[in-house]
């Protein structure tokens, strides 16, 4: 009795799963299909880089930086580095939040918020980029308030995390629809830009994990928010490794739940499914299993298995979009799919972490040094990073070719 009644607990857990991760999935093709076409149709150089302010955020990893400065394009109007250390970058002004500095944001909102109100900008936008950000493709800005530029990890040394972040620019496609809502899901605070007089208005004053993603929610709440997104992919790290990856997924996860309040109550329900099928996505092909221990607690097992079927695809055609944002060849996409499974796994833990066991507390993700990017990747010669002027490609000269490493660019 008691084994009947868990199995049917079970069977009722996964079925649930199964039709939230479903709503989750159609929406995200809505997104793709109807809302994404025309995304790249407005002009996107309506702003020359004279009126672009540049910031990089680092707690102080020195090389790292140097080589995001090397490839920030010579005719911004100025390059500024938000440090909380003391460090020497060529080519940027080097700003030290000092310790005595409080406000309501922690961690980095509390570097940006600094940097607000002291580092003087007299430019139109400024440009935020994280540490390990390569830019890439950056000629100018479309005509909008909030500009997100896509991204493309590069390989760093953990072949699953590359996997997992291949599966992940998989599903960030959806990005292509955020114009044409009134509140984008996300922000990727690796590479955005915003305009100074709104940034001003809003401020970073407000204590979040997720800041890139909180504010972007305040500015839709607050303003009518025009939104652009650029497919330049710059080239951010990809995790070095399964721990930091999963503890990343778990800050992501922590903060988008703690801010999901910010959202009016229509698009809640958006974000919450997308909790769902994120985190507990590894559970979808248990739901077959489960429906054919208690026959009882399902209408039919073959509808059941439809869904679960569906649904499956759905994670195959994620990693499918991935495959073809990173340009891999065709040849490649076999293995990739057939690693699907585990990609969805690995990429599930650290957000299924988040919504059990929440954090409060911004950890920085591990970076590795410029030279170990080039020599794990082999088409990256020694001082490729150095020598890259960030308005073209880092590596292959046409978005056209193809990438014939399977886990390294």
């Amino acid at each position: 009795m008691l084994i009947g009644t868990l199995l049917f607990a079970t069977t009722t857990f996964l079925i649930w799963v199964a039709l939230v991760y479903s709503l989750s999935a159609l929406w995200w093709l809505i997104e793709v299909l109807p809302l994404g076409i025309g995304w790249n149709s407005s002009e996107m150089d309506a702003w020359g880089l004279d009126d672009v302010q540049v910031r990089v955020l680092t707690i102080g990893a020195e090389g790292v930086v140097q080589a995001t400065v090397d490839s920030i394009p010579d005719t911004v109007a100025g390059i500024k580095v938000i440090a909380e250390q003391n460090i020497e970058i060529d080519g940027a002004a080097v700003h030290i939040v000092p310790d005595s500095f409080s406000c309501e944001a922690t961690n980095k909102g509390r570097a940006v918020e600094w940097a607000r109100r002291h580092v003087d900008c007299d430019a139109e936008y400024v440009l935020y980029l994280d540490e390990d950000t390569l830019v890439t493709g950056l000629t100018g800005l479309p005509e909008a308030d909030f500009v997100q530029f896509t991204e493309k990890p590069i390989y760093t040394g953990s072949r699953l995390a590359y996997l997992c972040e291949v599966f992940r620019v998989g599903y960030q496609f959806e990005q292509r629809a955020f114009r044409r809502l009134s509140y984008p899901l996300y922000a990727w605070g690796g590479g955005f830009a915003i305009r100074h007089e709104l940034e001003d208005e809003l401020t970073w004053d407000v204590a979040t994990i997720t800041e890139d993603t909180n504010l972007i929610w305040r500015a839709a709440d607050r303003f009518d928010l025009e939104y652009r997104l650029v497919d330049a992919r710059f080239r951010n790290q990809a995790p070095p490794s399964l721990k930091a990856m999963i503890k990343q997924r778990r800050r992501w996860m922590s903060g988008t739940l703690k801010d999901n309040h910010i959202l009016p109550l229509l698009y809640q329900p958006l974000t919450l499914t997308r909790v769902v099928s994120w985190g507990f996505s590894p559970a979808i092909p248990l739901l077959i299993i489960g429906a054919s221990f208690v026959p009882g607690a399902a209408v039919s097992i073959q509808f059941f298995e439809l869904i679960s079927t569906a649904l499956l695809v759905v994670l195959f055609i994620y990693m499918l979009f991935g495959l073809w944002a990173y340009r891999k060849h065709p040849l490649l996409w076999p293995v990739f799919l057939l690693l699907t499974p585990l990609a969805v796994v690995l990429h599930a833990i650290g957000a299924a972490w988040g919504v059990i066991s929440p954090i409060e507390e911004f950890e920085v993700t591990e970076k590795v040094a410029p030279e170990t990017v080039e020599d794990v990747n082999p088409e990256l010669s020694e001082g490729a990073i150095a020598a890259h002027e960030g308005q073209d490609r880092l590596v292959r000269d046409s978005a056209d070719e193809f990438d014939t490493e399977l886990f390294r660019d």
